[in-house]
């Protein structure tokens, strides 16, 4: 599988230029898999619940899902990316996952950080993962990398490759992206965003970038700058995600001791 991210700064509620600069980053690019940041569509900054639902879509009807769509089905390429949803009278910060043949599935978060709260409420659809041709594709969002469960809980549903569309603005995680995989003996793929916002009487957020790709055996494949616009794409091989030994004594599933777990 070739894998890779797209690390740019999305202007703040222009959907269309965020939109055109993916179709245009991509048009030159051949991968299998490209992950787009957190909220790419939108901007990650909102002032108010209104403002959040406004910018938010409907899946599959809404422009970006549609435009992604067709991205996937003209570039033959499985894109996950992160969006504002709107359903049944929720907000949701969402990720979706399109492929040649179209919508394959949704994500929407589960642990919420900061005034992520005010705007969204929290995901209900578990953590998901979704057999492709390619391989077996999860997806994570941003501060879920903060928790070991939702790793493993994917590692568990026979994710070989996580696709992680983030705004990080905390500085652990590509460094913590190492354990993540070492622990669960799988790919990761963290798209960040760069640039920062700063909007109404809110604090500054600073994007720290730092885009990354990940082995199972924790190897930094590849990090992005901190503050440059960049479409990476690096091969990797899928089978090496679904060996868990760690030796000839050791698997790690295995040799996991639940009754010792709260």
């Amino acid at each position: 599988m070739k894998a890779g991210f797209y690390q740019f700064a999305p202007r703040f509620g222009d959907m269309k230029y965020n939109l055109q600069k993916v179709i245009d980053a991509a048009a030159p690019v051949e991968t299998d898999l490209l992950v787009l940041p957190e909220l790419f569509n939108t901007g990650y900054q909102f002032t108010s619940k209104e403002e959040a639902k406004s910018l938010s879509e409907k899946i599959p009807s809404g422009d970006t899902a549609n435009t992604l769509i067709k991205l996937s089905a003209k570039k033959k390429v499985y894109i996950a990316a992160g969006i504002a949803e709107y359903s049944e009278g929720k907000i949701y910060n969402s990720a979706v996952l399109t492929g040649p043949d179209g919508l394959i599935g949704v994500y929407r978060k589960i642990h919420l950080f900061y005034e992520e709260k005010l705007w969204f409420s929290p995901g209900d659809t578990g953590f998901k993962v979704w057999q492709t041709p390619l391989g077996n594709i999860g997806i994570m969002i941003c501060f879920d990398w903060f928790f070991p469960e939702s790793a493993r809980t994917l590692a568990f549903r026979g994710a070989d490759v996580i696709a992680h569309p983030s705004n990080l603005i905390l500085p652990h995680c590509p460094d913590a992206m190492v354990t993540r995989c070492i622990e669960n003996k799988v790919f990761t793929v963290t798209a960040n965003r760069t640039g920062s916002e700063q909007r109404g009487d809110k604090e500054k957020l600073m994007f720290i970038g730092k885009s990354q790709i990940t082995s199972p055996k924790g190897e930094i494949l590849y990090r992005a700058s901190g503050d440059r616009e960049e479409l990476t794409v690096i091969e990797i091989a899928v089978e090496k995600a679904r060996d868990k030994n760690l030796n000839s004594m050791n698997n790690l599933f295995s040799d996991r001791k639940k009754e010792f777990y709260e």
